[in-house]
């Protein structure tokens, strides 16, 4: 039978989170891991926490602001999806955010909720050998229908397990040392992204959101490492293009 177009863009989705070059730069690949993710599946955003070097759950990227809150949020309050999908390596199936689930994650549940989050799930990002973390996913649909249901949740699992691929392959070639410097890394670089953001959002006057795409457009456009960029910028040093409202 003939693929459908949403068919062909999850395999194209997979390709290109599994065909790293072999200094790839670890947030970039998270980046692309959520963009993917709400590209081609039915949520508000996704986000994706990782286990640092002493074993603690850390938030690493998001889609957009109000996910990353969330994502925090969590952490702050040791309590949600991806706090149990990390820890646990398991996924967290779709639970909407009222009866089982409210009493499950209460102090998340409320605070999703005003988010305009009403429903939440999780699948680790993991490969049969290593478990790296979660990529998080959430709905705002009113309508169950809208929400990931478990084809979806299989895609964002296909999704996560080719993007921890390649933490695998390097775990497999250098060992664990080498996995957890990567990790640090990527949150070390989630913290100069988070000042450029900020940087390029006053000067402009545009939402974190955007300064946000308008930083990993103008990487892309010009092949440089986000993370680069990011760090000239939150160093004062924005170049003219990406200066221009």
């Amino acid at each position: 039978m003939p693929a459908t177009l949403r068919e062909v863009r999850i395999a194209e989705a997979v390709r290109d989170l599994v065909h790293r070059a072999a200094d790839f730069d670890p947030l970039e690949l998270l980046h692309d891991l959520t963009a993917y993710t709400t590209a081609l599946l039915p949520v508000a955003g996704a986000g994706v926490t990782v286990l640092d070097d002493l074993g603690r759950v850390e938030y690493a990227t998001a889609s957009d602001e109000r996910c990353r809150q969330l994502e925090d949020d969590q952490i702050d309050l040791n309590e949600g999806p991806c706090v149990d999908a990390t820890r646990e390596g398991t996924a967290v199936p779709t639970a909407v955010l009222t009866g089982p689930a409210a009493l499950r994650w209460p102090r998340f549940a409320r605070r999703a909720q005003r988010a305009g989050i009403t429903a939440v799930a999780a699948v680790p990002l993991r490969t049969p050998a290593l478990s790296v973390g979660a990529l998080n996913l959430m709905g705002s649909g009113q309508d169950t229908d809208a929400l990931p249901d478990g084809s979806d949740l299989r895609i964002a699992q296909a999704l996560a397990t080719a993007a921890a691929s390649c933490f695998g392959h390097r775990h497999d070639l250098h060992g664990q040392a080498v996995l957890i410097e990567q990790l640090t890394t990527a949150l070390d670089s989630r913290l100069v992204i988070e000042q450029a953001k900020g940087v390029l959002s006053e000067r402009l006057r545009i939402s974190l959101d955007d300064a946000f795409h308008r930083l990993r457009a103008y990487a892309r456009a010009r092949q440089r490492k986000l993370t680069d960029l990011a760090t000239d910028v939150a160093h004062g040093t924005v170049p003219d293009e990406l200066s221009r409202s």
